[in-house]
């Protein structure tokens, strides 16, 4: 029971209490002990003769306490000793009257404040139960946004696990480039206290250390794609750029082919800043004309897809003639199975850290993506791979350390969506978004030299950085 009950509980008794010490003392004060009262609503009827008589009720309607007293009739002893007991009786009932009458003010009060007081105290837990269902709520979608997140990190744990064996190589390298800055401060303080010769052999030793280790990282998987950084905004809609991956570091030429038909007219530059330029160096005639935009420069030729065929063409620079063709059995072609975008691009060539690549689709496999991995000299299949993935479904594609990446769609918001290992020969959805800048992708292919994609979208020639996951190679995996 809260406190305001408890009170008005305590002043209920209290007047019960008055009530009855006045039916039992007030007889007893005036001498009158012979007569009996009682607490009911009916009276006892005695005659006034007898002598003081007190009426009591427990109480009105009202719930005030209610007390009688008849006086008998009056005789010439008036004022004697009980006569002055009456009148202080009388005065003590009648301050009883008045007190009682404030306390049932007091008790009506405080029995409205109890009241209130109820349905505040109900609005209250209303309030504090809307409160723990909310908390309850709202930790819900807390721990499902946290155990998503735990779920999208949970592939990257194997890959971490693999880092560990690098650690012990890492930290040599952080001690000899330590060693050697505390060599260069010294020598700053003290001349001659080193022989130059030996500290530039030192440094070239690492040096060759360090490249060592940087041929040791084997292929990754591709995590990121950052970008584009526009090069330059020439020719038309569609067409295709390129380096060559295995050039030198010196060679940094560039080839330049526009539209994806009825041309033969390939523009070479030296470097990408003469390409941006403008400033040629050679141009190429070709023998026969192109189809599509997916062609690919490696080692120092041009491959290419004749134009109306599923021809393969193996076009020399240093020559100028052709040292291979070979038509890609079964592969569908002039717009048969081309891209989401169309263009003849059937037949897509491309090259990464593995080799020579073709991505196109046969009837056989009902117009599905098939790669064959080709001789580079004789254009020769090696082997194939047959994927589920429909090639009219395909934005384009491009291939990194034997896996074909494939994205959904040409136009604003594409994205890598479908990955196919040649290695396992298992396929995964993936999501990974790029930024198609200029809102229509004809060419997407990857460099493995520069790490990096390069797309002609919509008349601009772009780069885009990829992130791969990579795996350092020890001693002991050797």
């Amino acid at each position: 029971m809260s406190p305001p009950l408890l009170k008005l509980g305590a002043v209920l008794s209290t007047m019960a209490m008055i009530s009855n010490w006045m039916s039992q003392t007030l007889p007893s004060l005036v001498g009158l002990n012979t007569t009996r009262i009682t607490t009911s609503d009916t009276l006892t009827q005695i005659s006034p003769k007898e002598g003081w008589q007190v009426y009591s009720s427990a109480q009105d309607p009202d719930g005030r306490c209610i007390c009688t007293v008849v006086a008998p009739e009056q005789n010439l002893c008036s004022r004697d000793a009980k006569s002055r007991q009456l009148r202080q009786l009388l005065e003590k009932v009648q301050n009883m009257s008045q007190s009682i009458e404030v306390l049932n003010l007091r008790t009506q009060r405080d029995f409205q404040y109890v009241l209130k007081m109820e349905t505040q105290m109900k609005g209250l837990k209303a309030k504090f139960r809307q409160i723990e269902d909310d908390r309850k709520t709202l930790m819900t979608k807390h721990f499902q946004e946290l155990k998503e997140k735990m779920d999208e990190l949970l592939p990257l744990i194997p890959v971490l696990e693999q880092y560990k064996t690098d650690a012990k190589l890492i930290t040599q390298f952080k001690e000899e480039i330590r060693n050697l800055s505390t060599v260069l401060t010294g020598i700053q303080e003290e001349i001659g206290a080193y022989d130059y010769e030996e500290l530039h052999q030192r440094v070239v030793n690492l040096e060759t250390r360090l490249r060592d280790c940087m041929k040791k990282l084997t292929c990754g998987k591709l995590m990121k794609i950052t970008g584009p950084i526009t090069v330059k905004i020439s020719g038309t809609r569609f067409g295709a750029w390129m380096t060559d991956p295995l050039a030198s570091e010196k060679n940094n030429r560039v080839w330049y082919m526009d539209s994806y038909t009825n041309n033969k007219i390939v523009r070479e530059y030296k470097s990408i800043a003469d390409f941006v330029s403008g400033a040629e160096s050679r141009t190429y005639n070709l023998p026969f004309k192109w189809a599509g935009t997916n062609h690919v420069v490696y080692n120092g030729s041009l491959y290419f897809n004749k134009y109306q065929s599923n021809i393969i063409i193996k076009y020399s620079f240093d020559t100028g003639r052709v040292l291979a063709q070979r038509s890609l059995e079964y592969a569908g072609f002039h717009n048969v199975y081309p891209y989401t975008w169309g263009g003849f691009s059937d037949i897509d060539l491309m090259a990464d850290e593995i080799g020579l690549w073709a991505v196109y689709a046969t009837n056989q496999n009902a117009g599905n993506i098939v790669i064959s991995q080709l001789n580079q000299d004789t254009l020769e299949v090696l082997k194939s791979w047959s994927t589920g993935y429909p090639k009219r479904s395909a934005g384009e594609s491009f291939m990194i350390c034997g896996t074909l990446y494939v994205t959904n769609s040409h136009l604003t918001g594409a994205k890598v969506y479908y990955s196919y290992s040649t290695k396992t020969s298992t396929y995964e959805y993936t999501d990974i978004p790029f930024h198609n800048q200029y809102f229509h992708i004809s060419m997407l292919d990857y460099n493995a030299r520069d790490r990096a994609l390069y797309a002609w979208n919509n008349g601009h020639q772009v780069l885009f950085n990829v992130t791969l996951f990579h795996i350092i190679k020890t001693e002991d995996d050797s």
